[in-house]
């Protein structure tokens, strides 16, 4: 990334604002503006999530943020309550609180002598989310906003489930919240009173992981939120952005059918980053993007960009499977409208071991698989939040118990934009099953690249809101939507079909085995196919190389460690997948704060035993200044039965070397029909 050090605008940076809450409550602010806005007022740019702009995300903010306030904009970076330095406690995701507190930051920005009255909203993940989320709510004065890595569904898009399947990300997401929930606001900004916001948050934040839990199917709790319930709500521009190796892509498509608003759409092949800091590159320069989206929709600049294509993706070529990768070659393409008439979809029977040419008709075969447990083991995460070492891994080390179909080598590029769909005629030995397929594309020595994959919970076969056991033995048609891509094929490669019936640990496994019967001639794929070149006149703007402002300075203390192991013992069988994600120790010069995040998570099994699968994490956040000293150490055990999941938690948390806190939870949940 090139360190941009002159802008248009000399910026000043409000180190420590608070904002005010309709109910008094206050929120910590950090402000990027023009020295000259005092005078000549700008619009405002609000990102608001709760991942402590004072420390945690202080050096990705010191480079996007500093950068668009040089570009004539006051940049609100707002700690959320109960995060960071904000007042009051977090009890949950999006809530109505969040929302509403939103809207008072919106209007507070309206009414400062430096805002011209406009504003926009942009951010990754949690910022992004909201961002779609008080959209809908149609504030005064929000004219746009940017949503990077996010979902119009909560339910079947998110961290928690997919196709009905509960995700064990949903375990790793609760325990991270749960470590960034016990951390303590900086005496530096709140003085004395630090201690006791610090033992409200660790007394009231809750043990969020048993809610998402309780709420196993579509309901109001998932409803809340998720904007796909009524695209209509939302009435300013969109801009949505995601990348391939995250797992929010298919938001991205889904907005650009159904809102009505002008929206742009932004897919590359990225994991769960910026656009300017993406990995696996190529990086863009997304901020000069986001200069001329905001310059158009918050000061009436027209810049062109709403004359260019509606959605614009990297098309990957082919690479071989790696957990990592520093680039994914490819090109980008524009297409004019979402869905695009040129692509069109390309129907193919599913036979024994084969997938069957366009229009070739197969007989109808029973074939059957119980997968062990071990299949899904180098799936990667749900969502590469860091890109390396979490992408899936070759594929031939899943298919041994999966049915696996295959196409005949193709004698011409094939390319492939949008969701495959997998229609199945399937019927299941118990009441409760799940079926994972995934896409791969077979290079011609035989390694096998993950492109794409779907879950669904077989009970979820009509709908999520309300699950239905299957008959054991009964047949049933269900359709299971794959995730959307952007792929080429080159002649010799080949494109396979795997199916199994578990997904550990990518996915919680049914409450028993279950062997389950698909039959070819009756099944098929569906694969969206872009014809070769004849899209590719769509003329497209240049991105230039990535820039930010110079990120404050950060020095390493301590050094960090990453480890993704599988492990398996052949004497009494126990396997597991261990992950490290430990940052080391850094320190914030600016502020001389030292800051300390490991985590670890292990997720384990035992031979074929359903009853086995254990899902731990363990997170140590510190942070130490001048004497001051503070340490949480959090811990959470998800197991189940047949018949319900178990969950203990535990919370510790240190002033110094003494404990001032200690929480404990055990619970059970009882399964529903996941």
């Amino acid at each position: 990334m090139r360190t941009v050090t002159s802008l248009p605008h000399a910026v000043r940076e409000e180190e420590h604002v608070w904002v005010p809450m309709s109910d008094g409550t206050r929120l910590a602010a950090r402000i990027w503006r023009p020295a000259s806005s005092e005078l000549e007022p700008v619009p405002a740019i609000l990102e608001f999530i709760p991942y402590r702009q004072r420390d945690l995300t202080a050096r990705r903010d010191s480079i996007h943020h500093p950068y668009l306030a040089g570009h004539g904009y006051a940049c609100v970076r707002v700690d959320l309550r109960g995060s960071g330095d904000s007042e009051g406690v977090l009890t949950d995701e999006y809530l109505e609180e969040e929302l509403a507190d939103a809207e008072d930051v919106l209007a507070w920005l309206a009414k400062q002598p430096w805002c011209t009255g406009r504003s926009g909203m942009m951010g990754i993940s949690w910022g992004g989310f909201n961002a779609l989320q008080v959209a809908a709510r149609r504030p005064p004065g929000l004219d746009a906003i940017v949503t990077v890595s996010s979902t119009d569904d909560r339910y079947a898009d998110d961290v928690h489930y997919m196709g009905g399947c509960l995700l064990s990300d949903n375990l790793s997401w609760a325990s991270t919240m749960f470590a960034y929930n016990s951390s303590p606001p900086d005496p530096a900004v709140v003085g004395d009173r630090w201690r006791d916001m610090w033992l409200k948050r660790l007394a009231r934040s809750g043990l969020w992981l048993e809610e998402w839990l309780i709420h196993q199917r579509r309901d109001e709790y998932w409803q809340h939120g998720s904007i796909c319930e009524d695209y209509a709500s939302v009435e300013c521009p969109v801009l949505a952005v995601s990348g391939w190796a995250d797992g929010y892509t298919n938001a991205v498509f889904r907005m650009l059918e159904n809102l009505t608003v002008p929206r742009k759409g932004l897919v590359g092949p990225w994991s769960h980053k910026y656009p300017h800091l993406g990995e696996p590159g190529p990086a863009i320069g997304f901020l000069q993007e986001l200069v001329r989206w905001w310059d158009h929709w918050l000061k009436d600049v027209d810049t062109g960009i709403m004359d260019e294509p509606m959605l614009r993706i990297w098309m990957q070529e082919t690479v071989p499977p790696f957990t990592a990768y520093k680039e994914r070659p490819g090109r980008w393409v524009g297409e004019l409208s979402w869905p695009p008439p040129h692509v069109h979809t390309e129907a193919r029977q599913l036979h024994r071991n084969r997938i069957a040419l366009p229009g070739e008709e197969v007989e109808s075969e029973e074939l059957t698989i119980e997968s062990p447990l071990s299949v899904g083991q180098y799936a990667g995460k749900w969502c590469s939040y860091n890109a390396p070492p979490d992408l899936p891994y070759d594929q031939r080390e899943e298919d041994g118990g999966s049915l696996v179909f295959d196409t005949d080598a193709f004698t011409e590029r094939v390319e492939l934009l949008g969701a495959p769909v997998v229609e199945l005629d399937v019927a299941a030995t118990q009441p409760i099953a799940m079926v994972a397929v995934r896409l791969s594309d077979i290079a011609e020595d035989g390694r096998a690249t993950r492109i794409s994959y779907g879950l669904l919970n077989l009970t979820h076969r009509d709908d999520h809101a309300n699950p239905k056991p299957l008959v054991p033995g009964e047949r049933y048609q269900v359709s299971v939507q794959l995730n959307a891509m952007a792929q080429a094929l080159p002649p010799g490669h080949r494109l396979r079909v795997a199916i199994s019936t578990s997904y550990w640990p990518l996915a919680w496994p049914p409450p028993e085995p279950v062997r389950l019967s698909v039959f070819g001639g009756t099944s098929r794929v569906l694969l969206p196919v872009r014809p070769v070149g004849e899209a590719d006149e769509v003329p497209l703007h240049a991105f230039e190389e990535p820039e930010g402002t110079e990120p404050i300075p950060v020095t390493q203390v301590l050094p960090g460690e990453e480890r993704w192991t599988v492990t398996r013992d052949l004497v009494n069988y126990h396997s597991s997948l261990d992950v490290v994600k430990d940052l080391g120790t850094v320190r914030l010069d600016d502020i001389d704060l030292t800051v300390t995040r490991r985590a670890f998570e292990r997720y384990s099994w035992v031979g074929d035993d359903f009853g086995s699968v254990s899902g731990e994490t363990a997170w140590t956040m510190g942070f130490e200044r001048d004497g001051w000293k503070v340490t949480t150490e959090t811990r959470t055990v998800l197991t189940s039965s047949a018949t319900d999941f178990h969950l203990r938690a535990e919370l510790d948390a240190y002033e110094g070397d003494t404990r001032v806190a200690s929480y404990n939870w055990d619970r059970t949940v009882p399964r529903d029909m996941v």
